[in-house]
């Protein structure tokens, strides 16, 4: 049986009431149900929608659940997807307070920007080559209002497929020539290795994944528009964010740093 509308609301008000308080609230899916992705995107829908009344911009959109072995752990065989907005970018190496995060976990990824509309639901992969304008290195920062990343495919949905903020490299490269699939990736902390991968990680190459994006999107009546940025997928496993610096290199892509900062009561008791 399908949420009711009631539901939805009270779904979403437990996540509003966890981002405003800063404490992690219990799974959202004992309200919606645990598979009900359609109630889920509601819910999402509905926290969105206020944000941008008070003054929000979307900015673009983010692809969630690419990695094969975390659609296996959700019981899921697609992936999800969020909206970016306009408070959620950051630019390389601008510095970041952790406590503006709940529950924060770093991935490489790569980050579209498109030129064109991508509105058909039929939307292939010639089609995002086309409206590509070019492509930079991002770090994601996800995150979670729900407890202890105690969260099911509704769950992850309707907190905004789980996204915190988003770090912009500085450096666009175009696509002639770049093989996506095959770009390597390695995140550090502080210089030493915490995650590795590869663009195969996204449903086979970044381009898949945009693709399967737009095409979701189109057919939920919220198309990508020309000037958004897609973020493609993570390209290796999340890492839990930590004071430091996380520093992403991407083959062909560059480089681009997180730079978290500790919380204040943290720094004053080690000074």
């Amino acid at each position: 049986m399908s949420a009711t509308d009631e539901a939805i609301r009270a779904a979403d008000a437990r996540l509003r009431e966890a981002a405003a308080s800063r404490t992690a609230c219990a799974p959202v899916r004992e309200l919606i149900g645990a598979e009900d992705q359609d109630a889920a995107y509601a819910v999402q829908s509905l926290g969105i929608e206020r944000r941008i009344a008070e003054g929000r911009r979307l900015v673009g959109r983010k692809i969630g659940l690419t990695s094969p072995a975390v659609q296996a752990q959700f019981g899921v065989h697609s992936p999800d997807y969020g909206v970016l907005l306009d408070d959620m970018v950051v630019a390389d190496r601008e510095p970041m307070p952790l406590d503006r995060f709940l529950q924060p976990r770093v991935e490489a990824e790569v980050a579209f920007v498109l030129g064109r509309d991508l509105d058909s639901p039929t939307t292939h992969v010639a089609d995002v080559l086309r409206a590509t304008e070019f492509v930079l290195p991002a770090i994601e920062v996800v995150d979670s209002r729900i407890a202890d990343w105690s969260i099911r495919i509704a769950d992850t949905i309707a907190d905004n497929a789980s996204s915190g903020a988003v770090v912009l490299g500085t450096v666009p490269r175009k696509l002639d020539g770049l093989d996506l699939a095959a770009a390597g990736m390695r995140l550090d902390v502080d210089g030493d290795p915490v995650s590795t991968g590869a663009g195969s990680a996204c449903l086979g190459s970044p381009v898949i994944a945009v693709a399967w994006l737009a095409r979701a999107v189109a057919r939920h009546g919220r198309p990508l528009r020309a000037g958004e940025i897609v973020l493609s997928g993570a390209l290796g496993p999340m890492v839990a964010a930590t004071p430091g610096v996380f520093h992403a290199r991407l083959d062909g892509l560059g480089e681009v740093r997180a730079d978290f900062l500790a919380p204040l009561d943290e720094t004053e008791a080690a000074a």
